[in-house]
């Protein structure tokens, strides 16, 4: 779980990078903004790894019972 939530920091501070980089904000603005991607792609990929360990144990479950 937390390298899924490590991955979504990393992906949405180049996302928060990389579009700070395209409207030429100044750097300050740009890390600002940056760390907020990252902050909310890594709680939104930490929802999203979840529902998917839910759904696997799930599934698990289903194919035991069979």
């Amino acid at each position: 779980m937390k390298s899924l939530i490590l991955l979504g920091a990393l992906i949405g501070f180049v996302i928060g990078v990389g579009f700070g980089l395209m409207r030429e904000k100044s750097l300050p603005s740009i890390m600002l903004h940056a760390c907020i991607a990252m902050y909310a792609s890594a709680m939104l990929m930490r929802w999203w790894g979840r529902i998917w360990i839910k759904s696997m144990q799930r599934s698990n479950e289903e194919q035991h019972h069979e």
